[in-house]
């Protein structure tokens, strides 16, 4: 796989077949010990059309733990970037289509980024309000999949 898999994907395609290509691309790039363009391939799952009610979602939930692990587990030697900064800058920067959603769920895993690996440090300069775990949670409800708070949230909680 490379990149030109997901760009085989319009702008109208991005459905339940982008969301599996988006997680299998960024297994691919995993393997390939290659951490943070596996994450950029997580957004792009999280960016994907769905309203939570597709079967691929049984089978591969919203990526939060597979971004934790990645987060944790990342080799020393790889380049995995400031997820922490990635995260912060993309939820104040995105735009449509979704905007909320895909907002709440970059403050989500920002939330995670700053728990898996609090040695990151946040971006000073950049003039953002940082959401509380609590509003996290207010928007997830109103924006997100059903259940995606609850899943989010053990998660959360799970990170050591």
């Amino acid at each position: 796989m490379n990149w030109r898999d997901l760009n085989r994907f319009g702008s109208d395609e991005r459905g339940s077949e982008f969301y599996r290509t988006c997680l299998e691309y960024g297994q691919v790039l995993w393997r390939q010990r290659l951490p943070a363009r596996a994450i950029l391939c997580l957004d792009r799952a999280w960016g994907a059309d769905l309203d939570g009610s597709e079967s691929i979602l049984e089978t591969w939930p919203l990526p939060y733990q597979a971004l934790v692990h990645i987060l944790q587990h990342a080799p020393q030697e790889a380049f995995i970037g400031n997820p922490r900064v990635h995260f912060q800058h993309y939820a104040d920067r995105l735009g449509e289509p979704r905007l909320e959603q895909r907002k709440w769920r970059s403050w989500a895993c920002w939330a995670l980024s700053c728990k898996a690996v609090p040695e990151l440090p946040g971006d000073s300069k950049h003039d953002v309000e940082e959401p509380t775990i609590e509003q996290i949670l207010t928007k997830l409800d109103q924006h997100g999949h059903p259940n995606e708070t609850q899943l989010w949230q053990n998660v959360l909680d799970q990170i050591k």
